[in-house]
């Protein structure tokens, strides 16, 4: 891994601590995030509700409201289908708990991935027909692409709202109600198109009740959408859209009101995950404690029961299902070990020198094939297709690396697949078995085109060159001011030079470390490595140490923890 580092003027970075108030640090920090501005900068550390845009102004958006106040004036029956992701799963329980608090009764189906494949599928319109024929059905998260399924709905008669955030290189839908900002020639949408479907969701709701306050309904001025900014924030951290302008704001404040867990499921799966309340709730804990066990029903069985867990304040049902999306997560944790094992055996024995990998097992979970290809995709620092068995398909997910665009990509070599489609990171696909190696050649060829001059090495990006004594709790409290990290606005890595451990890191469950070292002024500090153990630093010899910066809860204690990123002997001055 290549560590890097570009100074920033000392000059600039002395004036902004100057102007802004705000340490030399903390300065260097908002330099490399974009703010050179001290106004903008405090705006940055303190975003405000306030600072959301009109909802009107988002493409669509008011034809959405007018349809969605005609419902709810005529009581009429509505469908919402929503994606088995995090991202589609809370937007469902967004759209229907808000559609619920006016009055309406709205069926919500969700596709099971076995039988109705992705998206808007012709196979999940029909199962949610069986309960009769709605005047309005909306997709979310899916649909953008989906014109014959829209045109079969609109043919028995039931009009379409589609609300998403994924790309298209088709032309827009015109038969429904289509929200994507990805999609609209003008720029009228560019400061959304960084909103996943869920934050869509979201301000489709804010200009429903704007609208519904202005005709005086008595239900538009209860409520309190601030509430339901615990459901935006798990869907916009577990997408992995940027966090910055709007979702900065509302992953920020629906941090907070996840953290306070009033909804029962949310606390019924906080508890399950192991998050403390008493714990500051970070997005890695969306990430890799939530999230997961959300997405586990849709990955083993039917996401519909995630819906029903946020939607319920039923105690009991909450942590009973709670228990059993738990279940769901150990049990497609052993798939996905499993298949990442015999992925990386492939990769080493036949792939190693290839571009862009594709895999397919005849064994392998289609549901699951997607975390495994994030795992290949970082171990081995190129694009990875990752494909699971479904009778005469091969059906699973693709992840990229920086610089490396999959839909892109993936134009260029789609001849073989049936359907793809997703974001520039991280693409869903399916081909017939058969034409499996021609799309493993033609992706490679591909990314080899795109990558240019070739893949670079891993880089690693040093936010600021740190002395071990500055390494310090009041440190902590600039960066809890940065919050929330995630895409677009990376956790800082802090290199910290010539570090001598006195003693050998101590290895724990046979993969990972812990270590200590003292500062020049005698002060200990303790820190983790995990999945590291394979590689130790030296003791009694200087070391460059990349290191995260956290909170150990230990004992009803908070103690400051180095987290180890990285470690390179320290270079010859």
């Amino acid at each position: 891994m290549r560590w890097t580092y570009t100074p920033l003027p000392a000059d600039e970075v002395e004036a902004l601590s100057r102007r802004a108030g705000v340490s030399p640090v903390l300065a260097e920090l908002l330099l490399r995030a974009g703010q050179t501005d001290p106004e903008a900068a405090q705006r940055f550390l303190r975003p405000a509700l306030a600072e959301l845009n009109d909802p009107f102004l988002l493409v669509n958006l008011e034809r959405a409201v007018i349809r969605l106040r005609e419902a709810i004036n005529g009581r009429q029956d509505i469908v919402v289908l929503g994606d088995y992701d995090v991202d589609g799963v809370s937007s469902t329980a967004l759209l229907v708990s808000i559609l619920r608090r006016f009055g309406l009764n709205p069926r919500f189906i969700v596709p099971r991935r076995m039988e109705d494949g992705y998206g808007l599928s012709r196979s999940a319109i029909d199962r949610a027909m069986e309960q009769g024929r709605p005047h309005l059905f909306i997709a979310l998260d899916c649909g953008t692409n989906s014109h014959a399924e829209v045109a079969y709905l609109k043919g028995m008669g039931v009009d379409v709202m589609v609300i998403d955030h994924h790309r298209s290189k088709e032309a827009p839908l015109v038969d429904g109600i289509l929200i994507n900002p990805h999609v609209h020639s003008d720029d009228n949408d560019g400061a959304w198109r960084n909103l996943c479907t869920v934050g869509l969701v979201f301000k489709l709701v804010h200009g429903l009740v704007k609208q519904l306050r202005t005709d005086n309904h008595p239900v538009a001025f209860r409520i309190k959408l601030r509430d339901y900014l615990d459901l935006v924030a798990m869907g916009t951290v577990a997408d992995l859209v940027p966090l910055t302008g709007e979702n900065r704001i509302l992953a920020r404040y629906g941090l907070r009101i996840l953290q306070s867990a009033e909804r029962p499921g949310v606390r019924a799966l906080l508890q399950v995950a192991g998050v403390r309340p008493e714990q500051d709730l970070m997005p890695v804990d969306i990430s890799f404690r939530l999230g997961p066990r959300i997405n586990a029903s849709g990955r083993l069985a039917d996401a519909a029961l995630s819906v029903e867990l946020l939607l319920s304040d039923d105690t009991l049902f909450c942590e009973s299902t709670a228990r059993q999306l738990d279940a769901f997560n150990r049990e497609r944790q052993d798939i996905e070990r499993q298949i990442t094992d015999e992925a990386e055996r492939l990769i080493e024995s036949r792939f190693s020198d290839w571009p862009g990998i594709v895999l397919f097992g005849d064994n392998w979970h289609p549901g699951v094939v997607g975390i495994v290809a994030g795992r290949v995709t970082r171990k081995y620092n190129r694009p990875c297709v990752v494909l699971g068995n479904e009778g005469d398909m091969a059906k699973g997910s693709g992840r990229s690396i920086d610089g490396i665009n999959l839909v892109d990509v993936l134009g260029t070599c789609c001849e073989h697949l049936t359907s793809w489609g997703g974001h520039p990171m991280a693409v869903g696909v399916a081909l017939p078995k058969l034409h499996l190696e021609s799309f493993r050649e033609r992706f490679a060829e591909a990314v080899r085109a795109h990558a240019g001059g070739g893949l670079v090495e891993a880089e690693l990006a040093i936010a600021a060159w740190l002395t071990s004594d500055e390494l310090r709790e009041r440190l902590m409290e600039d960066l809890e001011a940065l919050h929330p990290f995630g895409q677009g606005n990376p956790e800082p890595v802090f290199g910290v030079r010539g570090i001598v451990l006195r003693q050998r890191p101590e290895v724990f469950k046979q993969t990972h470390f812990r270590f200590h070292l003292d500062d020049p002024r005698g002060r200990r500090l303790f820190g983790v490595a995990w999945k590291l153990a394979h590689r130790l630093p030296p003791a009694g010899q200087p070391v460059d140490l990349a290191v995260k910066l956290t909170w150990n809860h230990f004992n009803d204690r908070k103690l400051l923890q180095l987290e180890l990123i990285d470690w390179r002997p320290t270079q010859a001055a």
